[in-house]
């Protein structure tokens, strides 16, 4: 047997040179199925970051809309709710601060992968603030 590079003793010699070849057969489908798993976990978990992201930014607008309602003497539970989706559990809180100061407070909890299944032991708050308006 030849070792080094030449026509006999590498891939590139044909059929003469089948033995280093034919030890790495199936070689790329063991290493795809091997790999499958960690890519569905890195893609699963990025998805998870992805709602936790969403759930900040759903906690954050409800408050807004919440605050906005308060400060025209709206309900500002009911404004907070419209704008969350069902599938995102929470409470809601609104109170008078000082100075007409009207103030809500959103906390969501973050859904685990399909949004009104579980939950993850994670609460997001939102808070938003307005001055309250009066009429003319």
């Amino acid at each position: 047997m030849r070792v080094g590079r030449g026509p006999e003793g590498s891939a590139e010699g044909g059929a003469a040179g089948g033995g280093a070849g034919g030890a790495e057969r199936g070689q790329t489908t063991v290493e795809f199925v091997g790999m499958v798993p960690l890519i569905l976990v890195v893609l699963a978990l990025m998805w998870q970051l992805v709602l936790v992201g969403y759930t900040f930014t759903l906690a954050g607008n409800a408050a807004d809309e919440a605050a906005r309602a308060a400060a025209v003497d709206g309900d500002c539970q009911s404004a907070a709710r419209e704008h969350l989706p069902s599938a995102w559990q929470g409470t809601v809180g609104c109170g008078d601060g000082a100075a007409g100061l009207v103030t809500a407070t959103v906390e969501l909890r973050v859904p685990v992968l399909f949004p009104g299944m579980a939950n993850l032991p994670l609460t997001v708050t939102g808070e938003a603030g307005a001055v309250r308006e009066e009429e003319r």
